[in-house]
């Protein structure tokens, strides 16, 4: 041990000595070190401060590896110091956000166990049929290590409980509220002589074009008319007229549930008269051929001064409820993290 000691205090004066003779070394050697220390201390700068906590450079590339890599991978070397950039921007302002969320858990006193980060990360293996194997191997796609799986889950479940604390508990929905919106939009006041129609369409040339052969744009033509046969059937069976307007109609009233609103006789194309024009309120057409497709339509009212109800209130009042919900949260979440925000002392460097 004693020999030890003396030959490393023997290499010590050896190095002290080289550096008294010759001083250009010393000073190279005094540059390398800075430089060294210099490199280290850029590659983990602080990128921003979030009231009195930081985030480093080496956060955000740890964040974002998987994601840089990716882009390395596919963009355009032309474009990829641009797109990087943006990258690192959004990964950035994720992590802002989620130190505010852990902050603010902080600052209501909201806290989080292991034990329900693990029973978290238990239910989406369980629901989505996977181990943790299989978990691993996803995530190492994506460049990501089971330890920061499961702090992506701790932040999720954090931001939970505060907006169950914060906006949820504030929440509320009342009957009236359901009623008014049940009446802005499952009914219509039929006036003129109008008819209300609902409306389901399938075109022709999704899968083909003016330049394919004539069996080609048959065959397009064929499934497009067997998509309406279908849907029709499935209609005529019970199905709901919206869920399956928005699921397989292609055209823009899709969006609407397939609802048109009112037409009167002469707006209508001939096509359309021949297909309504014979049908009692509650009846669907049978499948018409257009310029561009097939349609059938379901007549709702034809009768001047009639309220038209386009689904009765016991089966849409759930769902009514949950989508004024919906949008209550959004909006009072926003609302929430546009506060936290404001309050806080954020400055990117």
């Amino acid at each position: 041990m004693l020999f030890t000691l003396e030959l490393e205090d023997s290499i010590m004066n050896k190095r002290f000595t080289y550096l008294l003779l010759f001083p250009a070394a010393a000073l190279l050697f005094c540059i390398l070190n800075a430089q060294i220390i210099s490199a280290a201390q850029l590659v983990d700068r602080v990128v921003a401060i979030v009231n009195d906590d930081v985030i480093t450079m080496s956060e955000v590339n740890e964040a974002g590896k998987g994601y840089f890599r990716k882009i390395t991978e596919s963009a355009p070397s032309s474009q990829l110091e641009d797109a990087l950039r943006r990258a690192r921007s959004e990964v950035l302002n994720t992590l802002i956000d989620k130190r505010l969320i852990t902050l603010e858990a902080e600052k209501q006193g909201v806290t989080i166990t292991e034990a329900e980060i693990q029973a978290a990360a238990d239910r989406m293996m369980a629901s989505n049929n996977i181990n943790r194997e299989m978990l691993d191997a996803q995530l190492g796609q994506m460049g990501m290590t089971y330890d920061s799986y499961l702090d992506t889950l701790r932040n999720q479940i954090l931001q939970s409980k505060l907006v169950n604390y914060e906006v949820r508990s504030k929440l509320i929905i009342t009957d009236d509220m359901v009623l008014d919106y049940y009446d802005a939009n499952y009914t219509k006041h039929i006036s003129g002589g109008g008819y209300y129609l609902m409306q389901m369409g399938f075109v022709w040339g999704k899968n083909s074009n003016s330049s394919d052969s004539a069996p080609v744009q048959y065959a397009d033509k064929m499934d497009a008319q067997k998509r309406a046969e279908r849907v029709r059937k499935l209609l005529l069976n019970g199905q709901d007229f919206r869920m399956l307007a928005e699921k397989f109609s292609d055209l823009p009233s899709a969006a609407d549930g397939g609802d048109l609103g009112v037409f009167q006789k002469d707006e209508m194309a001939t096509y359309m008269k021949e297909a309504v024009l014979p049908l009692s309120p509650g009846e669907v057409s049978e499948i018409v051929e257009t310029p561009s497709g097939y349609q059938f339509f379901k007549l709702l009212s034809s009768q001047d001064g009639q309220i038209v109800v386009q689904a009765s209130f016991a089966s849409v009042k759930d769902d009514i409820r949950q989508k004024l919900y919906d949008e209550q949260l959004k909006e009072q979440f926003d609302e929430w993290v546009t506060k936290i925000k404001t309050e806080a002392y954020i400055k990117r460097l």
